[in-house]
């Protein structure tokens, strides 16, 4: 035990460094032709190396963008080195961009508790494979709730895709399917936050009395003002600083990690781009709608 561990959260409030979308490759392949997601990590990790305190680093999904063994090897490379300097606990969750196998191979179990000085962070996975909405199971759901009612003090929970809605058109059609039976799970067992990621910008919500913490994409960001029916993303990556305290809600910060090329358009889906991914990757019910 370090003397860290030994700090009561009334003595200092949990923190959390939360990222999320860092789409590596194996290789040396950029994100979109454009975007080196490895330099994009680093570059993230630099900007947050002077914030004192970090306990827990939490990394919210879509960890990988080609699902190989190698690009979870790099990320871990890059990762828990850096955590280790700052004695943080790394926690992963599975993306809908993640595959379980080579994940599970590289950084554990893609379901599971862990427990820092008496904060309990349950991360589950809401991918469903071979597409890009979410989905949280009724066996990961009765697990959440047997993990909640036993927990003595603040409980986080990750899960890729968030329990609250999108904004713009292509993500909407890509949202979490049963945001209800995840909350109503969230707040019947106290829950202190949602960590998510996905939406590729900084959001917090309630949802059913519950905060939902969407961390920004460090691959990308999306962008909230791009025209009606469009899905447009720009350079840009940032993270969130999460201070969890004994008892009441979180206190959310983010921060950009800026680059020179940041606001730089990656790519501006038409609205009839924007609906056939959607009907490609969102849920069977969409197939054939003709809607984004």
């Amino acid at each position: 035990m370090t003397d860290r561990d030994a700090l009561n959260l009334t003595e200092r409030a949990l923190r959390v460094l939360h990222l999320s979308d860092t789409h590596i490759y194996g290789d040396e392949s950029l994100h979109y032709g454009i975007v080196d997601t490895v330099a994009a990590l680093a570059r993230t990790l630099d900007r947050a190396e002077p914030i004192e305190n970090i306990d827990v680093v939490v990394l919210s999904g879509d960890l990988s963008d080609d699902m190989s063994t190698g690009s979870y090897e790099r990320l871990r490379d890059i990762v828990e080195p850096w955590a280790a300097r700052h004695e943080a606990v790394v926690v992963y969750a599975m993306g809908n961009h993640d595959r379980a196998a080579e994940f599970e191979r590289v950084l554990g179990p893609r379901t599971g508790a862990t427990e820092v000085r008496g904060v309990r962070i349950l991360r589950l996975d809401s991918a469903v494979p071979e597409a890009g909405y979410g989905h949280v199971d009724d066996e990961q759901l009765h697990w959440l709730r047997r993990e909640l009612d036993a927990a003595s003090g603040p409980s986080l929970v990750v899960v890729h895709h968030p329990p609250t809605p999108a904004y713009g058109p292509l993500l909407k059609a890509l949202e979490l399917q049963n945001p209800r039976e995840l909350l109503a799970v969230c707040a019947a067992g106290g829950a202190t936050a949602v960590l998510s990621g996905h939406y590729h910008h900084s959001l917090v919500s309630r949802e059913n009395g519950v905060p939902v913490i969407v961390a920004p994409g460090i691959a990308n960001t999306s962008d909230a003002c791009a025209p009606a029916g469009h899905e447009r993303a720009t350079i840009g990556s940032g993270f969130a600083i999460i201070d969890v305290p004994a008892a009441g809600s979180p206190v959310v910060t983010f921060i950009a990690a800026p680059s020179e090329r940041d606001g730089a358009e990656i790519f501006n889906l038409e609205p009839a781009d924007v609906d056939r991914i959607g009907r490609a990757a969102g849920p069977p019910s969409r197939a054939g709608t003709g809607s984004a």
